[in-house]
């Protein structure tokens, strides 16, 4: 984007915000064997009786390595939805400003435009699960400070075209976040790798889905330094709490482990996606690049309640626009998705 000025984005009462420095914050360790009687912690040793790393120091090192970026580019946070909150809190005025999203997406987005008390306007994708460019350009005024970006789109499942991406980073005026959180079912390229021909981009991605973490809540966000500086003023000091980080260092250090894990649940899709066309109430199976596929049937409720009724959970999107009649099936092991073939060919008709 050009012209971009993330000072005229940034909130006035953020811009002068003093952070609030922990214990740990002042004194970093090194590793050098310390009495530490600086934070008023417990000093009984359990593990988790002091404070953990405020920045996150030894995860983002790891993390940055892995994604070919710096640890200034990465911001961690409980979750991907504090990070999205902080987002907000950092850069939209309430009741003053608004944010864009794409129908049908992930519904946080609303719900914390609506938290944070900022204007929700919504241009649905097309027809073909695809965003509007012209559509987004023109709802779009000098208050609108993000437009959210799911690719791959929740629940549609589909990447969104490289050539759209590239026409709105380029032509909206403030940021554009683009939520990765399934990028590792994908084949398309992380948006990561543009991070430096776009000042205005925010990625955000998650190890709660291909990572197998959701319990642990660790969210990623990656932006420019700029950027991060400016959240990381209004973070918690200590939001990523010790025993996730520990957790989340041994994950991502386990690369074939987790390769090896969404190679498996990929070639479960292939094939629970064939099984799903040939049965009779299936009208239609969307292609995906998530762990998860999105089916049109005959009629949602009804078989939704018919699975719920064999002991299968499975997500009714039919609620949402452009998704009526939809269910959404997360890829499970070979065994819960032979139970749900199994299940499927018994209410087949």
């Amino acid at each position: 984007m050009k012209d971009f000025n993330l000072d005229k984005l940034t909130r006035e009462n953020v811009k002068g915000l003093s952070p609030y420095s922990s214990a740990r914050d002042e004194y970093v360790s090194d590793g050098t064997e310390m009495i530490f009687l600086d934070a008023n912690e417990n000093p009984y040793q359990n593990g988790v009786n002091r404070y953990p790393d405020p920045q996150q120091r030894s995860l983002k090192s790891i993390l940055a390595e892995q994604k070919g970026i710096k640890s200034e580019n990465l911001l961690l946070g409980n979750g991907s939805d504090e990070v999205l909150d902080l987002i907000y809190r950092a850069f939209c005025e309430p009741k003053e400003d608004n944010i864009i999203t794409l129908p049908p997406t992930y519904g946080m987005y609303k719900v914390l435009s609506a938290i944070n008390n900022i204007e929700n306007r919504e241009v649905l994708l097309t027809t073909n699960f695809e965003p509007n460019v012209d559509e987004i350009l023109s709802t779009a005024d000098k208050n609108s400070k993000i437009l959210f970006l799911c690719s791959p789109n929740n629940p549609t499942g589909n990447s969104f075209a490289t050539e759209k991406m590239h026409q709105l980073l380029e032509n909206f005026k403030g940021l554009v976040v683009v939520d990765e959180a399934y990028i590792d079912f994908s084949s398309q390229e992380s948006w990561v790798s543009q991070l430096n021909n776009y000042p205005n981009l925010i990625v955000t991605q998650t190890l709660s889905k291909a990572y197998g973490l959701a319990g642990v809540r660790l969210g990623i966000c990656i932006a420019s330094k700029e950027i991060i500086t400016v959240l990381n003023k209004i973070k918690p000091p200590y939001n990523v709490n010790e025993l996730t980080q520990q957790r989340a260092k041994e994950r991502v250090l386990d690369v074939d482990t987790v390769k090896q894990e969404v190679s498996e649940i990929m070639t479960e899709k292939d094939i629970l996606s064939k099984v799903l066309l040939e049965v009779n109430f299936v009208e239609k199976v969307y292609t995906s690049d998530a762990n998860f596929i999105l089916v049109k049937v005959d009629d949602a409720t009804k078989r939704y309640n018919q699975l719920l009724d064999k002991g299968i959970v499975i997500r009714n999107r039919t609620t949402q626009p452009l998704c009526k009649n939809t269910l959404r099936f997360t890829v499970g092991t070979r065994e819960e998705n032979n139970t749900l073939i199994s299940a499927l060919n018994q209410i087949n008709n």
